[in-house]
């Protein structure tokens, strides 16, 4: 599958803000299960200080603003090909042992709600658990846009029993790590059936199952992720691969707005063909 992505991010501010510096994770990949054709990355008025790859291996630009500015706005955008590899992205590798996705962050500590909720689920394997662990937080947490902000934990998520897909991710990896098996956070993109316009980037989860390696799970949407989903980011949490993330200087007073656009081009040039 060919996909299109355009993904606009815009800041603005109630008063000029002297100097900021953002962290951008907006580049993904190639990667099992995608390949990028083309990407670019844009931002208005703003210089780039350095082009790195964390200690996760997600691609990061770190770019500053000088002088007054009312507004920010970035524009990434281009073209990735995908497979289904019903979510599995296989064995571990990179700079980080497999031992660190077992530790927790302040947003997938296990509380009470979360161990109960672990303890609970039942399966003949290791993916069968993940599973059934997927669907139960499907079943209890219903997806509510603007029912919790970025600072949310999976046991205040759990306990409100509504969310988002950042806090289906974080119940489904701190549910994973209670129950022993490392549990990572992704940030990326969703093509979806009926809608091309989307108000926000996308997140799931992975775990790593004996013999398979990582595999994805997105309990918001309850299935593991397939030639729809792409990768940008990935993190012990939210907080490693947050798209944009960073500091300015200046009025503390904004207004965010963000436009993600996701496209099947094979299948647009089909229709075109026919």
């Amino acid at each position: 599958m060919r996909l299109k992505i355009s993904h606009v991010t815009e800041y603005r501010y109630e008063e000029p803000t002297q100097f900021s510096l953002q962290r951008l994770r907006l580049t993904p990949l190639t990667g099992p299960g995608q390949r990028v054709l083309n990407w670019s990355l844009k931002v208005e008025g703003a210089r780039t200080e350095v082009n790195y790859q964390d200690q996760f291996g997600n691609q990061v630009d770190l770019v500053s603003f000088d002088g007054e500015q009312v507004a920010t706005r970035i524009v990434s955008s281009g073209e990735v090909e995908t497979e289904d590899l019903n979510g599995v992205t296989g064995p571990h590798t990179g700079f980080c042992p497999l031992w660190l996705f077992l530790r927790d962050t302040p947003r997938t500590k296990a509380g009470k709600l979360v161990k109960e909720l672990a303890r609970s689920i039942s399966g003949d394997s290791e993916l069968a658990k993940m599973h059934t662990l997927m669907g139960e937080i499907h079943r209890q947490v219903e997806y509510r846009s603007g029912s919790s902000d970025t600072e949310t934990t999976a046991e205040e998520a759990l306990e409100a029993k509504s969310g988002v897909c950042q806090d289906h991710a974080h119940i489904f990896i701190a549910a994973a790590r209670h129950i022993g098996l490392p549990a990572r956070y992704i940030s990326g993109y969703l093509l979806m059936e009926n809608a091309v316009a989307q108000a926000a980037t996308h997140a799931w989860a992975e775990v790593h199952i004996p013999g398979l390696g990582w595999v994805g799970f997105d309990p918001a949407n309850n299935v593991c992720p397939d030639a729809g989903y792409v990768r940008i980011a990935t993190g012990l949490c939210y907080r490693d691969a947050a798209p944009v993330s960073g500091m300015r200087i200046g009025t503390p007073g904004e207004t965010l707005s963000v436009a993600v656009k996701v496209e099947n081009q094979s299948q647009t040039q089909s229709q075109s063909q026919s």
